[in-house]
């Protein structure tokens, strides 16, 4: 019995990008039927997150073309991770495997062959994980390094090097679908499913065409997206830090008594400036720190729903060809 594979692919406005994706999606998906390795059934999806541009207008024109492309279009931008939970979603049912992939063509497409040889020695995960990142800037190279670390250190279990170029079966998908929360970060969810799980490298090259989603902004965003929905360990550092700074104070006072009864004081306006700014500081962040997490608890218990889908094209057509 052949396996239903489902391709899931974002896209957010990649007008420039997305002819030459569909090209190399549709004759990975041609070889890996001639090899008998999928189901003459199985297709890519590309998940429209509200894009501005002509993004919708050539799914839907190579939708009409070809077997192998399907669209699923969002009302509204509802983000990345939404977007791939959409296309999760709209073919749990339908699909035997499914793998994530960025629209960008920076991720190896021809590395699903190995991720569904892992699937067929019996694992449910296949996670995409990246060689090296030599092509990377220093400085993106350094803080995604230590974002990993950080999120490891909070109590998340991420994948080293691993973004959301992955494999799951049809079980994993649908426990997956069970997590409903609204702060969704599925590089920490997918690891807490469990199931036999397995690893394929592969080097990720430079965009082809069109811009980055995720300029450095997002990134910071994202990332603190990441630590803050899966732990409290950040509250729990400023209690400590709260700690610290209440015995380095006791400790200042006694200096403080000891140099007046000694005749030694000196007036130090800079020094109380800055222990004022500092601890200024301090509250500010703990406040902004706790109203997240308040803003995050506020979000859930609205349970709004994650994305609008306005259209489909996910109707079976004969893949024949």
């Amino acid at each position: 019995m052949s396996t239903k594979l489902a391709i899931i692919i974002p896209c957010y406005n990649e007008q420039e990008v997305l002819p030459m994706t569909i090209q190399r999606i549709n004759s990975l998906l041609c070889d890996l039927m001639s090899e008998r390795k999928i189901d003459f059934d199985s297709f890519a999806l590309y998940v429209d997150d509200g894009s501005s541009d002509r993004t919708w207008e050539i799914i839907e024109e190579k939708n009409q073309s070809d077997n192998y492309t399907k669209g699923l279009k969002l009302a509204a931008n509802s983000g990345h991770q939404n977007a791939l939970l959409a296309g999760l979603e709209a073919v749990s049912e339908i699909a035997d495997i499914t793998v994530t992939i960025d629209a960008d063509l920076q991720d190896d497409e021809r590395v699903i062959e190995k991720m569904i040889d892992a699937y067929n020695d019996g694992c449910d995960i296949v996670y995409g994980v990246r060689s090296s990142r030599k092509n990377d800037s220093f400085f993106k190279r350094t803080t995604a390094q230590g974002f990993y670390k950080i999120m490891n250190v909070m109590g998340a279990k991420t994948v080293y090097n691993h973004a959301d170029f992955r494999l799951m079966s049809k079980r994993a998908v649908k426990q997956l679908l069970k997590y409903n929360e609204r702060n969704m970060f599925l590089r920490g969810i997918v690891p807490l499913i469990g199931y036999k799980t397995a690893m394929v490298e592969y080097a990720r090259t430079k965009r082809v065409a069109g811009e980055s989603k995720y300029p450095l902004r997002k990134m910071i965003a994202f990332a603190f997206e990441g630590i803050t929905s899966f732990s409290a360990k950040p509250i729990t550092l400023i209690l400590g830090l709260g700690f610290i700074i209440v015995i380095l104070t006791l400790a200042a006072m006694i200096y403080a008594l000891v140099a007046h009864f000694a005749g030694t004081t000196v007036p130090g306006w800079t020094s109380l400036m800055l222990s004022i700014w500092f601890l200024g500081g301090v509250q500010l962040i703990s406040v902004g720190l706790i109203g997240k997490y308040v803003g995050k608890i506020y979000i859930e218990s609205k349970q709004r729903p994650r994305y609008n889908i306005e259209k489909s094209h996910l109707e079976d057509k004969d893949n024949t060809n």
